[in-house]
């Protein structure tokens, strides 16, 4: 273990849990409505839970044996409603769900396609499941997509007939680059390819919850592709402020998980006070409180972009030229950590990201957007970029290697690895 982890140090790719203080300005978090601090919401939770006194705090168990109850089953009814779909199934995390789904969707011989940005959670599913075929494609490309899927269908002719599934993988809004999946451009070539039906769309709406689409309902909502995507995937750690996860499918796959999905059957149900948590702020965005919280954000992702696009270029950051379509926003940088923790000396908590949680040579700042965030942070948090740009080319012109070893002082990225 010591070994691995000295490696790791050595790479500068060793990552530890750390605490930010509470005066910082956060520009990291997923608390993308900054619901977590919000005084009507805890109230709302509070009442809720208090009115849920007769129901004992803890499940007890496994949904399976003594963990479920009308109270979950009735958010879920609620949830398949609010998102237009047929049925929803709880999980206790995004990680529980993915896992689940792609361990035990695919049968013996079943192809499954994914984004090579996928989360990790659903490689975790792959590395379980059946699928006789695994590919990923470029991220994010129609053209690879269309490429791939044509090989497999050329190459297999149970596919071709319609006897056996291919299931396509891919985020709504990407966790590290932010940007959108061409979701219905990807439908359109599996209706096209696999005209017998055999071809299924997996999204995972885990960035996109609360944020894109009427009252939040998620880009799949928004595009108006519901009946078109075989299951959905909602987390509630994001923007809702809460934890654990749902699944939207049809009724059928429901059972099919309850019956397979390992993630789900030996894992104890989630309690009372994480429940309560989930129907409260779900009642709070069906009711439009957190619409103005929503169009605030979108305004202040107009706004970052505005002032990042007038950023020089520079070889210590790569600049964003292409408006964001999310509250993401990636800063390209060679030297992550430098970045990183000179905005944290500032008072402002952004994150550097480094391989393996991104491909090497894709070292960024992930800088994160709130609604609860001001246009005067956001000019303060882009000031500070442009003057540590400055002082990135200060030491470049007194010495050419300075800049790299000030970098890795700061625990800043090995060249040898770029």
């Amino acid at each position: 273990m010591q070994h691995l982890l000295t490696n790791r140090e050595r790479n500068s790719s060793r990552r530890r849990l750390s605490l930010s203080t509470p005066t910082s300005t956060d520009f990291s978090s997923n608390d993308f409505l900054s619901l977590s601090t919000s005084s009507a919401l805890r109230t709302a939770y509070l009442a809720e839970l208090t009115a849920s006194s007769h129901i004992p705090l803890g499940s007890g168990g496994s949904r399976l044996l003594d963990g479920n109850s009308t109270y979950a089953e009735d958010i879920e009814k609620d949830i398949a409603e609010f998102h237009n779909a047929p049925a929803a199934l709880l999980f206790n995390s995004g990680f529980d769900a993915n896992s689940g789904i792609f361990s035990c969707l695919p049968q013996l011989g079943d192809v499954v396609l994914y984004d090579e940005y996928i989360h990790a959670s659903v490689h975790e599913g792959m590395k379980l499941s059946r699928a006789g075929v695994r590919r990923k494609f470029v991220h994010n490309s129609v053209k690879e997509f269309t490429r791939v899927l044509g090989e497999v269908v050329q190459c297999d002719e149970l596919v071709r007939e319609g006897k056996r599934n291919v299931f396509v993988a891919v985020e709504s809004v990407y966790s590290m680059d932010g940007d959108v999946a061409p979701i219905v451009e990807i439908l359109d070539i599996l209706d096209d390819r696999l005209p017998l039906g055999n071809g299924h769309l997996i999204v995972d709406e885990a960035h996109s919850t609360g944020v894109f689409g009427d009252h939040g309902r998620g880009l799949v909502c928004a595009l108006g592709v519901e009946d078109r995507v075989l299951a959905r995937l909602h987390t509630f750690g994001k923007a809702l402020s809460s934890g654990g996860a749902v699944v939207l499918c049809p009724p059928i796959m429901r059972e099919y998980l309850i019956n397979y999905a390992r993630s789900l059957i030996y894992t104890t149900a989630m309690g009372l006070p994480t429940l309560t948590m989930i129907k409260t702020v779900h009642r709070f965005i069906r009711q439009g409180e957190t619409q103005s919280a929503q169009k605030q954000l979108w305004y202040l992702i107009s706004y970052l972009n505005e002032k990042l696009l007038q950023l020089p270029d520079t070889p210590f950051l790569d600049v964003p030229k292409e408006l964001s379509k999310s509250p993401i926003f990636s800063l390209v940088t060679p030297y992550p950590r430098s970045l990183a923790n000179f905005c944290q000396s500032k008072g402002f908590v952004v994150r550097p990201i480094v391989p393996p949680t991104v491909p090497t040579g894709g070292q960024r700042v992930r800088v994160c957007l709130h609604s609860g965030n001001t246009t005067s942070e956001v000019d303060q948090l882009v000031e500070l970029v442009r003057i540590w740009i400055e002082k990135q080319h200060g030491a470049e012109s007194e010495d050419p290697s300075t800049a790299l070893k000030a970098s890795r002082g700061h625990g800043g990225v090995n060249s040898a690895r770029l």
